[in-house]
C-alpha cells in the first residue's frame, strides 16, 4: 500500500518579473487557479489552505475555499517548504484531504503587497542588538557570516562569483529566467558593489510573481490527470533571528538539522539525489547549502562549483531554473525552488536533467534563521 503525500497540481503565475497591472492577491489567485487546473480541480475541492505574506483567511475567502485546515506559517522564504511538511502531516492525520499552498508577491511593483517588518522594529531583538550597528537589511546582515566563511576557508570573492557564473549558465536555458546573459568571474567581480563582498550580480533581483501547489494523500494520486510527484522526506529547523548569534558563522545549524531530517525521513543517502535546489537569494547560500546538507565537506563547495559539477553537464545539477539570482525572486523564493523540483521530477523543466527520480529542495528563511528541506520523488513510499 502506498502512504504519504503527493503533489498533483503545480503552477506559477502566467508572468514573472515586472507585473504592475496585478495586485498581490490577484497574483495569488492566478497561481492558485492554474495549479488547480493542472490538478483537474476547482477551489470547491480544496479543504486546506496555506500561504505566507497574505492571510490564509483572506486568501480562502478570495478564492472561495471552505477550509477545515489553515496554515499561515511565515518564517521567510522557506515558509513554503514548511507548508509542504505541515500539509503532509495534516493530510496523514485526516485533518483535511486536499491542500492548496499558495505564494504571491508584488515584490517589485508593490501593488497592494504585504509590508515587511523592515527595518526591524526597535523593540525586537534584532532592532535592539543588530540594527544600531547598521545590520538592517539582507545585504548588510549576510556580509557578517560570508566574510568569516571566506577568511576561515582561505577563499576570495571569486568563490561567490563562481556561483553567479554557474547559475547564469542554467538561466540561459530557461526562457522565463530574468537574467540570462552569461557572465565571467571577472565581470561579476567588476560589477557595482552593493555591500562588500557582494557585487550586484551576487544579489537577487526583486520581482513580481508567485506559484501554487496542490497536495493529496498518495493513494489518491491516480485519481487526477496530472503526473504526481511524491513527498518522500521533509525537515524543518531554526537557529537564531540574529545572524550575530549563530553558533558558527561558517555553517547553519538550521540547514544541517533540516537537511538531515529530510534525508532520514526519505530513507535515502546523498548518492540517491539526482537534482538539488538550494535557495540562493545571495551567492553564498549554495556554498553553505552544499556543505551543510552534506554534499561537500566544509570549505570544498567553492571548488566543487568552480569545477563545473553543479553546472549544465555536471554530476549534481543545482538550481537548474537559474535560481533566485537569475530566474526570479519576489522576496520569498522558496515556492519557485519547489516548482523547479516538481518540473524536474515530472520531466517538464526547460533544462530537464534526464530522468530525475529524486529531487532535494532546500530553503532558508531570514538570515539563516530558519530552514526547510523537502525530498520529492517519482515513486511513492510504500508500507
Amino acid at each position: 500500500m502506498t502512504r504519504g503525500t503527493a503533489i498533483i497540481g503545480a503552477s506559477e503565475t502566467e508572468r514573472l518579473g515586472h507585473i504592475p497591472d496585478q495586485s498581490q492577491i490577484g497574483l495569488a489567485a492566478d497561481a492558485a487557479l492554474r495549479a488547480l487546473a493542472d490538478a483537474g480541480m476547482t477551489a470547491r475541492d480544496v479543504d486546506g489552505i496555506a500561504t505566507a505574506g497574505e492571510s490564509p483567511v483572506l486568501l480562502a475567502h478570495y478564492l472561495g475555499v471552505r477550509p477545515a485546515w489553515l496554515d499561515g506559517t511565515a518564517v521567510g522564504g522557506c515558509s513554503f517548504m514548511l507548508h509542504v511538511r505541515h500539509a503532509a502531516a495534516a493530510i496523514s492525520a485526516g485533518l483535511c484531504k486536499t491542500v492548496l499552498i499558495v505564494h504571491a508577491e508584488s515584490g517589485k511593483s508593490k501593488v497592494a503587497g504585504s509590508p515587511l517588518p523592515w527595518p526591524p522594529p526597535p523593540g525586537s531583538l534584532a532592532g535592539q542588538f543588530e540594527a544600531p550597528f547598521g545590520a538592517i537589511s539582507s545585504s548588510t546582515m549576510f556580509t557578517v557570516p560570508v566574510l568569516r566563511y571566506l577568511k576561515q576557508h582561505g577563499l576570495t570573492t571569486a568563490a561567490l562569483a563562481q556561483v553567479v557564473v554557474a547559475q547564469r549558465k542554467w538561466a540561459a536555458l530557461n526562457p522565463r529566467a530574468l537574467l540570462k546573459e552569461p557572465m565571467s568571474v571577472d565581470e561579476v567581480l567588476a560589477a557595482k558593489v552593493i555591500a562588500y563582498p557582494f557585487t550586484l550580480p551576487m544579489c537577487c533581483p526583486l520581482t513580481d510573481g508567485g506559484g501554487a501547489l496542490v497536495l493529496v494523500a498518495a493513494h489518491r494520486a491516480a485519481d487526477f490527470p496530472g503526473q504526481p510527484v511524491y513527498v518522500c522526506g521533509t525537515g524543518e529547523s531554526a537557529e537564531s533571528p540574529m545572524v550575530s548569534q549563530m553558533a558558527d558563522l561558517t555553517s547553519s545549524r538550521a540547514f544541517r538539522d533540516s537537511g538531515r531530517a529530510a534525508l532520514e525521513s526519505a530513507g535515502i543517502a546523498h548518492k540517491d539525489v539526482d537534482h538539488l535546489m538550494i535557495y540562493d537569494a545571495f551567492a553564498h547560500l549554495p556554498l553553505y547549502g552544499l556543505e551543510d546538507l552534506g554534499f561537500c565537506a566544509p570549505g570544498e563547495a567553492a571548488a566543487f562549483i568552480a569545477q563545473g559539477h553543479t553546472s549544465p553537464g555536471g554530476r549534481l545539477p543545482v538550481n537548474t531554473n537559474g535560481g533566485g539570482l537569475c530566474y526570479t525572486h519576489s522576496g520569498m523564493y522558496g515556492m519557485f525552488a519547489l516548482q523547479e523540483s516538481v518540473r524536474q521530477v515530472r520531466g517538464t523543466a526547460p533544462a530537464q536533467q534526464g530522468v530525475v527520480n529524486v529531487s532535494m529542495c532546500h530553503g532558508v528563511g531570514g538570515m539563516f534563521a530558519t530552514a526547510g528541506t523537502i525530498v520529492l520523488g517519482s515513486q511513492p513510499t510504500r508500507e
